[in-house]
């Protein structure tokens, strides 16, 4: 089984010009989401594992080091804990 990562449930997703608002419904919650975060949160389409996630966001970026790529995991894992974002079995 892959563990792949995708968008939450009973959220309002809002386009601003520098990234996204999304109010989560279940914890009565708004969340800022810069343009990086967005790309991050987009990627999350329940298709990609954690992985393939940040190795699309650091090409996108046109990123190489591994601590962008840290950096890159620390967004997801933020947007895990904040419940924006789930990982599951495929």
């Amino acid at each position: 089984m892959t563990e792949v990562i995708s968008q939450a449930d009973g959220l309002e997703v809002n386009e601003v010009p520098d990234g996204y608002i999304i109010y989560q419904t279940a914890r009565d919650r708004v969340h800022y989401l810069n343009k990086t975060a967005a790309v991050v949160f987009e990627l999350c389409d329940g298709k990609r594992d954690a992985q393939a996630v940040v190795g699309r966001v650091a090409q996108a970026f046109e990123l190489g080091g591994s601590a962008e790529h840290a950096e890159i995991m620390a967004c997801l894992d933020s947007l895990i804990k904040e419940g924006l974002v789930q990982s599951h079995s495929r």
